[in-house]
């Protein structure tokens, strides 16, 4: 893994990268050059990413935090300041569910749990680096949303609360770009499709898989590297001017 490259002398955090998509961001970036702090409430999972960054050249610094809680939010930002004094680029990677329910299955308890991973995580993370990034001028807000957010896709259920949440994800980023801009700050969401993790092989046959592919007018899924490539490009100087958009990585599966 390269020390220089894209990203050289930049500093960036990663939620939820003790695997999945959030694992692959932070290696992504790391590759090309930017010190990432690593933050996933599961501690030996992201002790193996930050050990794998290392080992390959690259500089973590692995935090263990729930994203939810704002007093662990804030201690994490600090941990960051204390080692490397500034925080260029931030990636709200936590988020997701556990499983599909009607409406009249969901509890008061499991909305709220569900909406707050996927949202309230981005608030929490974006508001204790602001000040960071507004005071230097210059930052990069890059938060993880899904085609559930954008639409019912066609070929699968809905829940209610995972859509709404990264719907509210994406509306959230699209308001903080207008009011960051002024500060050099972009904002932006990118929206996968069905993505090829460890967690869909393992809970997806090859026939499903088939299935899903067959649906997508590209006739493929996307690997947890397209949106590790769509983040990085989104983290770059190419991208200085492109703010407030929703990047779909899904092979069009949903076409908007």
């Amino acid at each position: 893994m390269a020390t220089t490259g894209r990203l050289s002398g930049s500093t960036a955090i990663v939620t939820a990268a003790g695997q999945g998509l959030g694992e692959t961001i932070a290696k992504t970036l790391a590759r090309e050059g930017a010190s990432v702090a690593i933050v996933d409430i599961n501690l030996p999972e992201v002790t193996r990413v930050g050990a794998e960054i290392e080992a390959a050249g690259g500089s973590a610094l692995v935090l263990q935090a729930d994203v939810t809680r704002s007093q662990e939010v804030d201690g994490m930002v600090k941990a960051v300041l204390d080692r490397w004094g500034t925080v260029d680029i931030l990636v709200n990677a936590a988020g997701g569910f556990h499983r599909f329910a009607p409406i009249t299955e969901i509890d008061e308890e499991e909305w709220d749990r569900v909406v707050n991973l996927n949202l309230k995580t981005a608030f929490l993370c974006t508001k204790a680096v602001a000040r960071t990034m507004m005071e230097k001028k210059k930052g990069r807000i890059i938060s993880i949303a899904s085609g559930a957010g954008v639409g019912p896709n066609p070929y699968a259920p809905s829940y209610l609360p995972y859509g709404a949440g990264k719907a509210g994800l994406i509306g959230f980023s699209k308001l903080l770009a207008r009011d960051l801009g002024q500060y050099g700050i972009t904002v932006n969401t990118v929206s996968p499709g069905t993505t090829l993790t460890p967690r869909v092989r393992k809970v997806r046959d090859a026939a499903s898989i088939e299935k899903i592919k067959s649906q997508n007018p590209m006739r493929c899924l996307v690997e947890p590297e397209d949106t590790g490539e769509a983040v990085l490009f989104l983290a770059s100087n190419e991208a200085r001017y492109i703010t407030g958009i929703n990047m779909n990585v899904n092979a069009g599966n949903l076409i908007v």
